[in-house]
């Protein structure tokens, strides 16, 4: 199938991070295509691809960077398609130098920025834009966010069952524990008497009132 969607990146080293754009694509079922290219190192390249990206079918374009970050606006300026950016985390600035360049771009060449190391959700706009003109899409993808809602329910009751059960389990620890300090305790006594009725241990002297000496005095 014609590729309707473009995934570029500035480095082969960002595919980790775009994979799961392009599994929620396939998922999806919508024909994309993944390129490696760099605004700074391949730029005639960069500004031939967005030039017939159109042309060739392409309907939205992401363009993933790290660092300065300078294909996704490159490309948007090249373009009339819609780009969506997705800043890359690098090894200094953990992304926001990535993330500030993309989103600052000036007006009239919008780039719909994400959030670092966002593929997914640039995956998700991808397919929300292209299912305002595909009903069948926009089915699926409404499917989609429904199984997202039933994963979150699920998880939900999936902890309160979790907390019950370990709520009833502490409940029979602790029965347990009294259960076994009162058979210790009869345990101790009945040792204690069977040493007394042995002649082993004394028994007790209980103190008894003397009535009739209290009567004389």
């Amino acid at each position: 199938m014609t590729p309707i969607v473009s995934i570029i990146m500035g480095s082969t080293s960002d595919l980790p991070v775009m994979e799961k754009a392009a599994q929620l694509l396939n998922d999806m079922h919508v024909p994309f295509e993944m390129n490696a290219l760099s605004a700074h190192r391949t730029p005639e390249a960069v500004e031939e691809f967005a030039k017939n990206a159109r042309t060739r079918g392409i309907k939205v374009i992401i363009a993933a960077a790290g660092m300065a970050a300078a294909l996704p606006g490159v490309i948007a300026a090249n373009t009339t398609l819609p780009v969506i950016g997705v800043p890359v985390k690098g090894s200094v600035l953990d992304g926001v130098d990535a993330l500030y360049s993309i989103i600052q771009m000036p007006p009239g060449i919008p780039v719909a920025t994400v959030a670092i190391n966002g593929a997914m959700n640039a995956a998700i706009l991808a397919i929300q834009m292209l299912a305002l003109s595909d009903e069948k899409l926009a089915e699926a993808f409404a499917a989609y966010k429904e199984g997202l809602k039933k994963k979150i329910v699920k998880a939900k009751k999936t902890r309160e069952l979790a907390v019950c059960g370990l709520a009833k389990g502490m409940k029979l620890q602790s029965d347990a524990k009294e259960a076994f300090q009162n058979m210790r305790d009869d345990a101790a006594d009945l040792c204690y008497d069977a040493k007394v009725e042995a002649g082993i241990e004394k028994a007790p002297v209980e103190e008894t009132t003397d009535e009739n000496s209290e009567e004389m005095e």
